[in-house]
């Protein structure tokens, strides 16, 4: 049987994941930059992007590579700037599991462990919990799944995600009567 060689173990202490800043005012693009540099412990500079649906906010994506436990860092020195909607994962590695972390303005952040394929997974606890508080009603079930699974971030953030260029922004107004 053979031991691993150094560099191997090095190697398998790295993790790696991507970032997606979905909406940053451009004052915060250096703080995000300095940010996940500090992290991952190398210069960054990243590509950004006015993003559509607010053309006064902008948007990068940055795969990263890093030791593990790099994803849960970056989103706590993120997670301080209200103003910003993020997520960044961390694939599975040899040292643990995966994650997403996701944060926006009016919901704050949210963690949900992912599998080597990227999906949500939750724990035997978890499941335990949403069928005991639903007493068995299968809405409330599913309202108590969905919210494990990080459900009302995902609705948040999913415009933002799909935003192409030239898309319209459109706002819900308050009606006038006539009268």
């Amino acid at each position: 049987m053979s031991t691993p060689t150094a560099s191997a173990q090095l190697e398998s202490s790295f993790a790696t994941g991507v970032l997606f800043v979905h909406s940053c005012p451009k004052a915060l693009v250096p703080h995000v930059e300095w940010a996940l540099a500090r992290e991952v412990g190398k210069v960054v500079k990243l590509d950004w992007e006015p993003q559509p649906l607010m053309p006064t906010m902008m948007r990068t994506v940055a795969h990263w590579r890093g030791a593990a436990g790099t994803a849960a860092e970056v989103a706590s020195s993120l997670f301080g700037w209200q103003q910003l909607r993020f997520e960044i994962t961390e694939d599975q590695s040899a040292c643990g599991d995966g994650g997403r972390w996701m944060h926006t303005p009016s919901l704050g952040i949210f963690r949900l462990q992912t599998d080597a394929a990227g999906n949500g997974v939750l724990t035997e606890d978890a499941i335990r919990c949403a069928l005991e508080e639903s007493a068995g009603d299968a809405a409330a079930i599913a309202r108590a799944l969905s919210a494990a699974l990080g459900s009302a971030w995902d609705r948040e953030l999913e415009p933002f995600r799909a935003a192409e260029e030239g898309d319209a922004t459109i706002f819900e107004l308050p009606r006038l009567s006539a009268g």
